[in-house]
């Protein structure tokens, strides 16, 4: 047991002071985090509109991982497209490792006919990491009968903190009932690394949907929105690490219910679960990832929320067509 425990340590730290590569965090609610999704989505709902989520994954183990993140957009008549500002903080291993990061924005709308329009996204994005060197513990400090009693002889990194620029861009075509857009994430593969360069892989992202009202004798008393099914399909390869998320919404209004699994193309991950409130001013909603992999429940699953408040159009001399996708 003291054995395998030195193994993890000593895994855990090589990837806190990146000699491997790391991933981006993750958000099971895509499209209640548009801008963090996909930058071509700045401005998709053309009124201006805050949102804030929150994820918690794998409670149960210690060294959890919790995301904060926030953004704000509007689609600006006057440069015929989206702006963006998107800030994130992620706290890895109890706040071992802290990442912030804060990005703008800017996509460009076309309408390429009548009934298909396409937005193309450009992201600047500046980073901050820093490392607290005092909670590391290594296998040197193990004694394998009275536990972490020893000083180890690994040498502290020279700077605990590292800052740099990244760039990604994205594009989403989009008609009434269909969307689909492909992502691309940290376009110049800044180097993160403490002790060594360790350049971040670039992340790609494909996803497809569409939504279907049902029957108009299913339509909502206190809305003009039928009762709707949206199928979605989500991809995502950074380095060798590859996901694929399917799964469907149902929207009656003011509710929201969704259904989803996630996978990578060897192992099952997890179930996701989500139930949602939406009025015409604000959205909220929760999501429970269960986890089905090897690593079971034990580890708590993630839970997750979001909140959205829109605001009210200005006044405009074109009207735009907002994308017309799930908002969890």
């Amino acid at each position: 047991m003291v054995k395998k425990t030195g193994i993890l340590i000593l895994f855990f730290t090589i990837i806190l002071l990146n000699m491997g590569f790391s991933q981006d965090p993750h958000f099971s609610q895509f499209y209640a985090n548009p801008l963090f999704l996909n930058p071509a989505m700045a401005g998709s709902a053309i009124c201006p509109r805050i949102i804030m989520n929150f994820r918690n994954q794998w409670p149960q183990i210690t060294g959890t991982y919790v995301t904060y993140n926030a953004s704000y957009d509007e689609y600006v008549n006057a440069i015929s497209g989206g702006i963006g500002i998107l800030a994130n903080v992620d706290r890895a291993g109890e706040g071992t490792i802290n990442t912030t990061t804060l990005s703008g924005i800017y996509s460009y709308n076309l309408e390429v006919s009548a009934s298909f329009s396409v937005k193309a996204g450009l992201q600047v994005t500046y980073f901050q990491r820093s490392l607290d060197w005092d909670k590391l513990t290594f296998p040197d400090q193990l004694d394998p009968k009275d536990g972490f009693v020893y000083n180890t002889n690994e040498t502290m990194p020279d700077d605990l903190r590292v800052s740099f620029a990244d760039f990604s861009t994205g594009i989403v075509g989009y008609s009434e009932k269909f969307f689909g857009g492909f992502a691309v994430h940290h376009l110049t593969r800044p180097d993160e690394g403490f002790k060594s360069h360790s350049r971040i892989p670039i992340k790609y992202t494909v996803h497809v949907g569409g939504i279907f009202p049902i029957e108009d004798r299913f339509r909502s008393r206190r809305s003009n929105e039928p009762v709707s099914l949206s199928p979605n399909i989500l991809y995502m390869q950074q380095q060798k690490f590859q996901q694929l998320n399917y799964g469907m919404y149902l929207h009656r209004f003011p509710f929201v219910g969704g259904l989803w699994f996630r996978q990578n193309f060897n192992n099952p991950d997890a179930l996701v679960l989500l139930v949602g409130v939406q009025q015409n001013m604000f959205k909220f909603g929760y999501s429970y990832d269960l986890t089905v992999s090897k690593l079971t429940n034990a580890s708590g699953g993630a839970h997750e929320f979001s909140l959205t408040y829109m605001f009210e159009c200005r006044t405009r001399t074109k009207k735009i067509k907002p994308i017309n996708c799930p908002s969890f």
